[in-house]
């Protein structure tokens, strides 16, 4: 994927997996495009889904519903609405969802470039319907099995997020390099009624609309539009300019990863205010 593109969640297949669980792939990392892999993922009450992150770890962030988060040789972590979540890379875990059901976002990051070499990009390892390296067990079901040497996955909660604002809109950064992730940021921003000036950024982004409709113009001149509502996910390449036009009453929620690591705020060359 080599330009910018943007697909409906609700358009994709699922994919089921053992324990209940699924997931809908929305990307899939491209040699030469897009380096993030975007999953929704939904385990209904009761059932659960197990996976082993990505090579270069995943971000998620839980829209709905409630459970817990088990990993290997470590305790639990309770998952719920507007909380974020970084897994390892290779971290064996299982999802549980105690009700209601429990719905995510999970971004797969790529791996770090080995040394003199390429890195892969990043794909889910665990969450593809009958790939999971665990299927139907638990974390800890293999003798032997102990913490993950990348350590245990990290949680953090959006009202521990300090807001920041660029302009008119307002953004929350849950993981990046001063959050405890190098690699990436995931942030969520809100964004009111209205239409900001075209720009571009110096990263690989993907965007998940969670709230609000609005259009996404693409070009310098923004006269290519894409209508988005909640469970669009956009992928907007480095320097593709653009703007998020929030065209309804209330505010416009969406959660953006970008990949290398920086500040929602930063542009490419003298454009115009955020």
């Amino acid at each position: 994927m080599t330009g910018p593109a943007v697909v409906q969640a609700v358009e994709v297949t699922a994919e089921h997996a053992a324990g209940g669980g699924r997931a809908r792939t929305l990307f899939a990392p491209a040699a030469g495009g897009l380096q993030l892999g975007r999953r929704i993922v939904d385990v209904p009450a009761g059932a659960y889904l197990d996976g082993a992150g990505a090579p270069g770890g995943e971000l998620w962030f839980v829209v709905s519903g409630a459970g817990r988060l088990e990993s290997s040789g470590h305790l639990g972590l309770p998952v719920g609405p507007d909380r974020a979540v970084m897994i390892p890379p290779g971290t064996r875990y299982r999802l549980h969802a105690a009700g209601p059901d429990l719905h995510l976002d999970a971004v797969a990051l790529p791996a770090a470039a080995p040394p003199g070499g390429p890195g892969a990009a990043g794909t889910s390892a665990g969450t593809d319907a009958g790939t999971s390296p665990d299927a139907g067990t638990s974390p800890d079901a293999d003798a032997g099995a102990g913490a993950d040497p990348a350590g245990p996955p990290v949680a953090a909660d959006l009202a521990d997020c300090a807001a920041e604002t660029t302009g008119d809109r307002t953004f929350r950064v849950l993981f990046g390099p001063a959050r405890g992730c190098a690699a990436a940021t995931q942030f969520l921003g809100e964004i009111p009624p209205g239409r900001a000036p075209s720009h571009s950024h110096p990263y690989d982004e993907v965007v998940l609309v969670l709230a609000g409709s609005g259009v996404l113009h693409l070009g310098d001149d923004g006269a290519a539009g894409h209508q988005l509502i909640p469970g669009s996910c956009v992928h907007l390449p480095p320097g593709q300019p653009h703007c998020l036009e929030n065209t309804g009453t209330s505010t416009m929620r969406v959660l953006g990863v970008f990949h290398p690591a920086d500040s929602p705020a930063a542009k490419i060359a003298a454009t115009q205010d955020p």
